[in-house]
């Protein structure tokens, strides 16, 4: 079994025997009767939602069902302890459940890796996305890549210190992918699978997957269309942490900087201390020619440090992409 397997099963309204030994942690590892390709596949990651997740899932269908896609609702259940695996098992959902908290991002990777629709829909259970408006979300897609809904306002807790960092965070990742980016971090998106799954390995477990996934897309060449929803207040408690959840999205972008472009990176700290180097130099040269400093010469090397290991860093990340395959557009 892969990394996502641990402590997970699969069940269907009717679940049916193995045919193959379970693993560890696993006690309903079958396949749910579904079809095998559609056209979407809705991820709903779900941790202790038992309060809405009927309605919810009833929200998603009364948008695909009049539309004319076929689809799939896949129910993660992220090792929740109020009963919402045995909500989903009543509703003709796919349903996997995780032995234990893993994190929002985990579940979404291991619903996507299980999805068999041409599109992948992420979105949360907890009523503040419009999840009666997936289709319209689709039908946006057509051209693209990946379409965002980008939130209108911000009506989640804190907002005073979560607006200043968000707008930060979104500074930084536009900085790397040289676009605005209009919200980073929304959870309600479609996607194209074949797309997506080239960088489902990089998806952190916690909230930041998101923003990895807009990033991923972004920085490989693959257009993303932001389109305004409205957001609702959430239902529930948030599992949200300001301070932790924040740095980890700060790290993340940092990460995908030097992951795709780290000249972003160190050229301009290279360039800042070669800068200041040479004027250090032109001082010292001006006010004792015999005598060069020695931390001018730190300054300088250091400098130069920065713009080799930017430019190694570089070719390794220009060599490495150079050997991908880029899936077929539509």
């Amino acid at each position: 079994m892969g990394p996502d397997s641990s402590h997970r099963r699969y069940r269907t309204a009717t679940p049916a025997r193995p045919a193959r030994p379970v693993g560890a942690g696993d006690r309903w590892p079958t396949i749910a009767a579904v079809p095998a390709d559609v056209d979407v596949s809705v991820v709903l990651p779900v941790y202790n939602e038992s309060g809405h997740l009927a309605a919810e899932v009833e929200r998603v269908r009364s948008s695909l069902g009049p539309s004319g896609y076929s689809y799939e609702v896949i129910v993660v259940d992220d090792g929740s302890t109020d009963g919402s695996a045995t909500v989903a098992a009543d509703l003709d959902v796919r349903l996997i459940e995780l032995g234990v908290n893993r994190g929002v991002g985990a579940a979404r990777r291991v619903g996507t890796k299980a999805a068999r629709g041409r599109v992948v829909v992420w979105t949360d259970v907890d009523m503040t996305y419009p999840n009666d408006q997936v289709a319209a979300l689709v039908d946006a897609l057509e051209g693209y890549d990946q379409v965002v809904g980008a939130r209108t306002h911000e009506a989640g807790t804190l907002r005073a210190l979560r607006a200043p960092a968000k707008w930060v965070m979104a500074r930084l990742a536009g900085y790397l992918v040289e676009q605005r980016i209009p919200d980073l971090n929304s959870g309600f998106r479609a996607f194209r699978r074949d797309v997506g799954a080239r960088f489902l390995h990089r998806l952190p477990a916690g909230f930041s997957c998101v923003t990895t996934m807009t990033l991923s897309f972004l920085a490989d060449g693959y257009s993303v269309r932001h389109v305004p929803i409205d957001y609702a207040p959430r239902a529930g408690r948030s599992k949200f942490h300001w301070r932790r959840d924040t740095l980890r999205y700060l790290t993340q972008i940092v990460r995908m900087v030097m992951t795709y472009n780290p000249l972003r990176v160190f050229m301009p700290l290279a360039v800042a201390l070669l800068g200041l180097g040479a004027a250090k130099l032109t001082y010292d040269v001006v006010t004792d020619p015999v005598r060069l400093s020695a931390n001018t010469l730190l300054i300088l090397f250091a400098g130069l440090q920065l713009l080799a290991v930017g430019l190694l860093a570089d070719l390794f990340v220009t060599t490495s992409r150079a050997n991908g395959e880029e899936p077929a557009r539509w």
